[in-house]
């Protein structure tokens, strides 16, 4: 399928790039692939055409947007991967995974297609009240906080913790939909718009001031892409360092870790996520938290903050495999983890938390480092 590249170059200001290389020498999965952001605009400012399909490693892209960071001109190389990928879309020639995601969100109104009517499923006893009979905060859960067995504990601990600093707070259950992150770094900018208008339509008619996400990817799209105005837009490690610095939520003990030698000490290393860290500079406060809890020692990975590692989880990398499926960056952040001699590695994003931890298991890491979100540390020690 050939594109006229004149249109895009111009709509993304491609113009502005001087094939410095910064995009690519940042990008983690080109030392892994051909994926090479500095020749696909080279190709773009240079050809009257670009074939689209011929470049499969378009789906490798994790849209961690080290690129945009590093960018001395300020070009934004991933927003070009987006907007091919959109034109992959278009014409149907994506990953079956990818289509499968898509129509599960347009369906169901989550990527894993799973029935709406379970999407309260998470709560599992725990009592939490209906965001539409009016709340201060609205918390939004998250397809996959909402879904994933895994991910549904921190969903239950972040109320647990809301609960024990008395705010007042509700979910919208079932009504809740995908906030769209990762559709739009799919391709799928329609039904990115769709969803944005009818949550927008939802959030606002609850009434709060504030909105917490589970995940960065969600805080991130609501912050960046939605105009929620007057509404103060949270990711939690946000609002749980402000309690704790309130005073409003203390730790009554340090967090005892099953089968771990010294208890109630606990020896933890922190990955920042690419859409709380990279893109959002949300560096402290997860720190901040950790510090806080008894019985912590922190302590950094080399590649930390600004720095940080992508885990492969992000840009539809969660239903996508890439082209390389042998070396994962996972894999690399892991081993990093280990080598710093921390016994858990914590995370405050759910891919993170399901990439890193598949990676433990499959790296035979399981006796040395546990991988737990940051809410798992402060459920333990409330």
């Amino acid at each position: 399928m050939a594109l006229k590249t004149e249109p895009m170059v111009e709509q993304l200001e491609l113009l502005g790039c001087i094939q410095c290389g910064k995009c690519t020498g940042g990008c983690p999965v080109a030392r892994k692939t051909v994926l090479n952001i500095r020749s696909l605009i080279y190709q773009m400012l240079v050809e009257p055409e670009l074939d689209v399909a011929a470049h499969p490693e378009l789906w490798d892209c994790t849209c961690c947007f080290t690129c945009v960071e590093r960018c001395p001109k300020d070009v934004r190389p991933a927003e070009l991967i987006i907007g091919l990928r959109g034109q992959l879309v278009e014409s149907g020639r994506i990953p079956e995974t990818i289509g499968a995601a898509l129509m599960g969100t347009f369906r169901q109104g989550n990527p894993t297609g799973m029935a709406r009517e379970d999407r309260a499923a998470w709560v599992d006893g725990t009592e939490v009240k209906a965001a539409q009979e009016g709340c201060e905060l609205l918390y939004f859960v998250c397809c996959t906080a909402s879904y994933d067995p895994r991910v549904q504990p921190v969903a239950r601990a972040l109320v647990r913790a809301f609960q024990a600093a008395d705010l007042d707070f509700g979910t919208l259950g079932t009504e809740e939909s995908c906030c769209g992150n990762e559709v739009r770094r799919m391709g799928e900018i329609g039904l990115f718009e769709m969803l944005v208008e009818e949550n927008s339509e939802l959030i606002r008619s609850v009434g709060a001031s504030r909105l917490v996400t589970t995940s960065p990817h969600c805080f991130n799209t609501f912050k960046n892409e939605y105009s929620l105005d007057g509404m103060e837009i949270l990711h939690y490690t946000q609002l749980i360092a402000e309690l704790i610095e309130q005073g409003r939520l203390k730790f009554s003990h340090p967090p005892n870790l099953p089968g771990r030698e010294a208890e109630g000490k606990v020896t933890v290393t922190y990955h920042d996520p690419c859409f709380l860290g990279k893109q959002n500079h949300i560096f402290d406060e997860p720190r901040a938290i950790l510090k806080a809890i008894p019985g912590v020692k922190l302590v950094e990975m080399d590649r930390n903050r600004e720095r940080s590692l992508c885990c492969e989880g992000g840009g539809g990398r969660m239903w996508a495999e890439g082209t390389n499926l042998e070396e994962r960056l996972a894999f690399q952040r892991v081993h990093e983890a280990a080598e710093t001699g921390a016994e858990v590695l914590a995370v405050a994003c759910p891919f993170c938390l399901l990439t890193l931890e598949d990676a433990v298991k499959v790296q035979g890491l399981e006796s040395r480092l546990q991988v737990m979100d940051i809410m798992e540390l402060v459920d333990l020690a409330l």
